[in-house]
């Protein structure tokens, strides 16, 4: 596989809602182009892109795949990615490589959860989309009512750049034609409503069409379209039968002639300086002369070859054998060998350009989102952070042999690092190790795999919800620590103040101590203190945040005034001021969408109000499927899966998303505090 210029590079996602039909999509892509002889079929486990194990066991896409293959003297780069909502994290990931994303619907389905959010996502990320409406040819669908939907859903900008003919047999491509016959939609006036929208992007352009009333030329129209398609004033929607492979010779063509090139795409949102301090933007040049700059968007634990690091280059050239550095660290890696991923196959490459998605193995210190660069000129440089969903549903988890817990650990760790949204929580006042997905789906497919790759069985159970505590109001605290025993002692005096901060400003620590009367030696001591009591609870044992401790005055002595001494003083009198500020337990609020039967609506929102859950609106979904969109607390979620499966037939899904952090009731308060007495007295 040679190099292959900057400017003939393509790099496209495919991205949608799970089941339409994106990775066979693929397949029918790389059958086109002769880069595989005949296409897979994702229910015979036998695609380039579902080769994991357990993607062929669950029937679906579980992580992003990359693939790579040749059209018209351009090489494409693509990645196929997941669709259900609980393995977001590899679609969203995928967004920071590409420049355009083609945003795949079922067009038996319409648009679906994973559809909305992929084009609000690309969007804030400047990357250009395009909609493919995939399924064209199947039974009982109304394409002309979508095509409203689209319009509707995300803007009169949404144009038809082809159509179906022949009962989605054929499709016509409009860009070149004004006549034909097609499913819906007269082709004549589609060509001129496309032609209408591209050339208002060109001042001069726009004047000579209104005046000669000709339309220009496929090379005049080029930059354009490139344009309107940066900006977003231009999403074309494609239609191919990804089964039958109509439509995917002009899908093709679109992405050699229209899509953008990594020259032309809208910038990668680089900046110079540290995530959340002051920076100002950099500008990466996707020159092959420059300093190298790629960026990791995916990490993979391959149990053949170790770590690997998948990234894009958006500027200067990565060659073999060259030296790279890893953000800031001072110290570089050897670039020993540099990959294509082609599905499952590492392709060796000797060198890649701006635009190009490679691979480098075994190098420990690439994480997901690390840059890599060949000078310190570019220590400081990060991509922007990607928006993805907060991981919420949890288990807890640990080893049913006494042998495994130490690899245990090991493993989750290498599972945490390969996916955005799995994080593991060590929890020490519960003495539980908690894994945390989106979904119940996404945890099953954590625990399928360590079973089956790393043969580590666990025992699972709902982990303790992750409450916190707050203050309300301000109140003093203050306690004399004073011991002795024969020798030496232990004296130290801390008088503090606690007051409420907004919620999620977190933990300040204010020193406002005069004359020395706590000695600055022992002041960490005393924040050391402060801290353990937050940490450890007050009210229920549950962590305190979003307050200000201000310690004011204090004693010491020459002789005994030591760090143990001004810590437990600290600790103790952060404890006193807390019991009298009024305090409170909140708890994780969700953002939930529920998917369900439209008969079931009202089953379904009746039940998300007996779980204290506040509705906030209801949308169709598609044919006879209503979304509906509400809050409720975590606590409440335990087993809910189930509980909608029960209540919509086995049709309902769900998705979540962190909201806030809201006041417990009176009564839940009560109970956690009864609970938390209970343990300590034990």
């Amino acid at each position: 596989m040679g190099q292959t210029a900057t400017s003939n590079l393509r790099t496209v996602a495919l991205v949608g809602h799970g089941a339409a039909g994106k990775t066979t999509l693929a397949e029918s892509l790389l059958a086109a182009t002769g880069t595989i002889a005949t296409r897979g079929v994702v229910e015979r486990g036998n695609t380039v892109c579902d080769f994991d194990p357990q993607e062929k066991e669950f029937g679906h896409s579980l992580n992003s795949a990359l693939v790579s293959f040749p059209w018209q003297d351009v090489q494409i780069h693509l990645i196929d990615t997941p669709g259900f909502p609980d393995f977001a994290g590899q679609a969203i990931s995928a967004l920071a490589a590409v420049d355009t994303a083609l945003v795949v619907i079922n067009a038996q389905n319409g648009i679906e959860l994973s559809t909305d959010r992929m084009m609000r996502l690309a969007a804030a990320r400047g990357v250009c989309r395009m909609i493919v409406i995939n399924k064209i040819d199947a039974e009982n669908i109304n394409l002309p009512a979508l095509v409203s939907e689209i319009r509707e859903r995300f803007g009169r900008e949404c144009m038809l750049l082809d159509l179906p003919a022949k009962h989605g047999s054929e499709v016509v491509e409009l860009l070149g034609h004004d006549d034909g016959e097609s499913d819906f939609e007269s082709v004549a006036a589609a060509h001129r409503a496309l032609i209408d929208q591209i050339v208002e992007e060109d001042e001069d352009l726009l004047a000579r069409y209104l005046e000669e009333g000709v339309d220009p030329s496929p090379d005049e129209l080029h930059q354009p379209f490139e344009k309107a398609l940066r900006a977003g004033h231009l999403i074309p929607i494609l239609f191919v039968s990804a089964r039958t492979g109509a439509g995917i010779p002009q899908l093709l063509d679109v992405l050699a002639r229209l899509a953008p090139n990594p020259t032309e795409g809208n910038p990668p949102l680089f900046y110079r300086g540290e995530p959340g301090g002051e920076n100002e933007a950099f500008e990466a040049v996707p020159d092959a002369q420059k300093h190298v700059l790629a960026h990791v968007f995916k990490v993979v634990s391959d149990p053949f070859i170790g770590k690997v690091g998948v990234f894009r280059v958006h500027q200067g050239t990565v060659r073999k054998d060259s030296q790279l550095f890893v953000g800031d660290s001072k110290r570089p890696f050897k670039v020993g060998h540099i990959y294509r991923l082609q599905g499952r196959e590492y392709v060796e490459m000797d060198a890649l350009l701006p635009g190009d998605l490679g691979a480098i193995a075994k190098v420990e210190e690439i994480e997901f989102d690390s840059v890599l660069h060949d000078s310190h000129d570019e220590d400081h440089i990060h991509l922007k952070a990607l928006d993805f969903p907060q991981p919420m549903q949890g288990l807890a988890v640990h080893a049913k042999r006494k042998a495994d817990e130490q690899r245990l650990f090991e493993i989750l760790h290498k599972l945490e690092i390969e996916d955005p949204c799995f994080k593991v929580e060590r929890h020490p006042t519960t003495n539980e190790t908690v894994i945390r997905g989106i979904g119940e789906m996404h945890l099953r497919a954590k625990l399928s795999r360590l079973a089956s790759q790393y043969k580590l069985e666990l025992d699972t159970k709902p982990p303790q919800i992750a409450y916190r505590e707050a203050i309300t109001g301000s109140a003093e605290g203050h306690c004399r620590h004073k011991k002795q025993s024969g020798g030496a002692g232990q004296f130290g005096e801390v008088a503090l103040r606690v007051e409420p901060l907004e919620r999620g400003a977190g933990f300040e620590f204010v020193d406002i101590v005069k004359g020395g009367v706590i000695p600055g030696v022992f002041m960490a001591a005393v924040e050391k203190g402060v801290r353990q009591a937050l940490a450890d609870g007050v009210v229920a044992g549950f962590p305190v945040e979003d307050l200000r401790v201000t310690v004011h005055d204090g004693k010491s002595h020459p002789v005994d005034g030591k760090d143990i001494a001004f810590f437990t003083a600290a600790r103790k009198a952060t404890v006193e001021a807390i019991r009298n500020a009024k305090p409170i337990i909140l708890e994780p609020v969700v953002d939930i969408e529920i998917l369900a039967p439209e008969a079931m609506t009202g089953d379904v929102t009746g039940d998300l109000s007996s779980k204290r859950g506040h509705l906030t609106g209801t949308q169709p979904r598609g044919p006879g499927i209503m979304a509906i969109t509400g809050e409720v607390p975590m606590a409440e979620l335990d087993g809910y899966q189930s509980r909608l499966k029960s209540i919509t037939g086995g049709q309902g899904s769900y998705s979540i998303a962190f909201s806030h952090y809201a006041q417990v009731p009176p009564t839940v308060q009560q109970q956690l505090a009864s609970q938390h007495k209970v343990v300590e007295e034990e």
